[in-house]
């Protein structure tokens, strides 16, 4: 089989970071078209260079890097720094990216991707929905060239920036209903899965017993990141959120999920972002994302673990 045509939009971002990794070590599954970047866990400005740093991490300084929209489409910026540090990469050094931006804005390099294929391209995203929103206003057009949109956002229960919503949804959630709403084939990988795939002591140790640059960068960086979540959500360990997505479209097997019916809150104040699935789709309102509910943490681990290595 060909390499999966495949736009990675994200807003870097350890979990970012390590789903970039995870994404570069898999040029068999993934024809990786670009790397766009939004406002979202540290500012565009942090978003973006932060992607071109990973790039050279990994040594694939053949993935073009975009930046895109700064802020949200009718709110401010809200940012994460808490959980990923200043710059957006706590727990690593990493020197100044050599790989220069794309003078392309990334809203405009989607709409060109996905007008011009001839082959359905997957979009992996990891931060708020905001560049995929304004390119589908802009060119509804674009629908036809995507063949699978995977999304890290939402929740079926509680929240992770406030008790009703998670973070990426939360940050811009008029862009998400945009996106939800517009017939796309949509697969959701929520708090309730990623809250499963927690790095674990043995987990941490077997990245950094990879002894090699990627390993000891993506060690160091989850050394730091998650700590707030383990206590404010009770969890053994911090939880591992983006990379469930690219791990689902290397392993689907190793989750499960089921079609629902997915809306966005965006008139509320005291639940503003949360996304509502009903899992017993009617007539009225079809199920139109298939929201993933479990996954196998260890298999999840077992393939970063493996792919990593061959960094």
């Amino acid at each position: 089989m060909l390499p999966r045509p495949l736009i990675i939009d994200c807003d870097p971002g350890v979990d970012d970071a390590i789903a970039l990794l995870l994404a570069f070590a898999s040029p068999a599954e993934f024809d990786l078209l670009g790397i766009t970047t939004v406002a979202g866990n540290v500012p565009l400005a942090l978003t973006q260079a932060n992607a071109r740093r990973i790039c050279h991490l990994a040594q694939r300084t053949d993935v073009p890097v975009y930046a895109g929209c700064p802020r949200p489409l009718l709110r401010s910026l809200t940012t994460a720094e808490d959980i990923h540090g200043a710059t957006g990469l706590q727990g690593t050094d990493l020197p100044e990216p050599t790989l220069p931006l794309q003078s392309q804005h990334a809203v405009a390099f989607l709409i060109e991707q996905l007008t011009t294929t001839s082959v359905p391209i997957t979009l992996a995203t990891l931060g708020p929905l905001t560049n995929l929103a304004v390119a589908l206003i802009q060119c509804p057009a674009i629908a036809q060239g995507i063949g699978q949109v995977v999304m890290m956002g939402g929740s079926l229960g509680a929240g992770n920036i406030t008790p009703a919503a998670e973070f990426n949804i939360y940050v811009d959630p008029h862009a998400a209903k945009v996106v939800v709403d517009a017939g796309l084939p949509l697969t959701m990988i929520g708090l309730d899965v990623t809250h499963q795939v927690v790095t674990t002591p043995d987990r941490l140790a077997a990245l950094e017993a990879l002894g090699t640059p990627v390993g000891k960068a993506a060690a160091g960086m989850l050394c730091y990141y998650g700590q707030l979540d383990v206590e404010r959500h009770g969890l053994t360990a911090p939880p591992l959120h983006d990379p469930c997505v690219i791990a689902y479209l290397l392993r689907p097997d190793l989750f499960a999920g089921r079609p629902m019916y997915l809306a966005i809150e965006t008139e509320g104040t005291l639940c503003l972002g949360r996304t509502v699935a009903n899992d017993h789709p009617t007539p009225t309102d079809p199920a139109n994302a298939t929201v993933i509910e479990t996954a196998d943490a260890d298999g999840i681990y077992a393939l970063l673990i493996e792919r990593l290595g061959k960094l």
